[in-house]
């Protein structure tokens, strides 16, 4: 028999119980395998592995409803947990099947955004994360890669899996040269990493997000700033990684601390790097392969999820 103590700290068991406990009863015939005793603050869970695992995947998502909105219905439970609920639990070493876990929301943003794989590879970094602590998603524009990978990073900072978030990217961009832009260091190279602040935008209601920047329980920052530390207990992101070089790319693997979580994001058919300088990823997706705990996953032009034009402009670029 094992068991888990989730205590609540955000939200209102009221809330989140609902009127003469109604979402209680929805969770209690959901998982009828399970004896659930909440109390106060305090919500107990006893059962079988796979089923407690399952059970908090879905009170997590729960809980991050009633976070965002302070409101939260018997019919909003349902919704949430839905086919997943009832779906059985990957054993160890399956992978999930199609009504599996790939098709559950990762997170739940503000203004009711759901957001979730979307296409096969998409579920498979979901699978693959649970399983790996290093994950290069490699594919083109539009594949929702990063994405992807910010939405699994955002999710265990809410299951506190982790106690931070860490988005780095090389200042490297076409050419351009950051002493030549306007401003200070920070004014300089946040443009460069303005597509993981959008992601987070999707993710976080804006004023978390803004308390999370202040006290660095997000950060994103240049990959040069990552030099000289050691980055456990948090999730970490390295996005448009082909335009590290090689010892760019082997200092920040080397950073990986006993607890962390790394997923390396890039496109080797757009390296902006000097054409004679070897890009670090390209290097690492040899050297790495087949390294137990480290999984690569090639996404496609079938993956992709912006205008349906960005597929036919990747199948005409080719290899260009």
């Amino acid at each position: 028999m094992n068991e888990l103590t989730i205590t609540l700290e955000y939200v209102n068991p009221a809330i989140l119980w609902g009127t003469q406990n109604e979402h209680f009863e929805v969770f209690k015939k959901q998982f009828p395998k399970l004896k659930i005793v909440a109390r106060g603050n305090e919500v107990k869970v006893l059962g079988d592995e796979r089923e407690i695992t399952l059970f908090k995947r879905y009170f997590d998502q729960v809980v991050a409803h009633v976070e965002q909105y302070n409101s939260l219905t018997a019919n909003d439970v349902e919704t949430i947990l839905g086919t997943g609920a009832k779906a059985v639990a990957p054993k160890n070493g399956e992978k999930a099947g199609a009504d599996g876990i790939g098709k559950e929301p990762i997170v739940f943003g503000p203004n009711g955004i759901v957001v979730k794989a979307r296409t096969a590879n998409q579920r498979r970094m979901v699978e693959s994360i649970l399983k790996n602590d290093i994950l290069f998603a490699i594919g083109p524009a539009g594949t929702g890669k990063t994405y992807t990978a910010v939405a699994l990073a955002v999710r265990a900072l809410r299951n506190k899996e982790v106690k931070r978030i860490i988005l780095t990217r090389p200042a490297v961009e076409a050419g351009e040269n950051l002493g030549f832009l306007p401003g200070d260091l920070k004014e300089k190279v946040d443009p460069y990493l303005r597509p993981l602040y959008d992601a987070l935008d999707d993710m976080i209601p804006a004023e978390k997000l803004k308390a999370f920047l202040e006290n660095r329980t997000i950060e994103v920052a240049p990959l040069a700033f990552m030099r000289g530390r050691t980055l456990d207990n948090c999730f970490v992101i390295l996005d448009e990684a082909q335009n590290a070089t090689d010892m760019q790319m082997k200092m920040f693997l080397t950073r990986m601390g006993p607890t962390a979580k790394f997923i390396v994001t890039g496109d080797i058919t757009q390296i902006d790097l000097p054409k004679k300088q070897q890009s670090g990823l390209q290097t690492a997706l040899k050297l790495l392969e087949g390294i137990a705990g480290i999984d690569i996953i090639h996404l496609s032009g079938g993956d992709v999820v912006r205008h349906k034009l960005v597929k036919r402009i990747l199948e005409a670029y080719g290899d260009i």
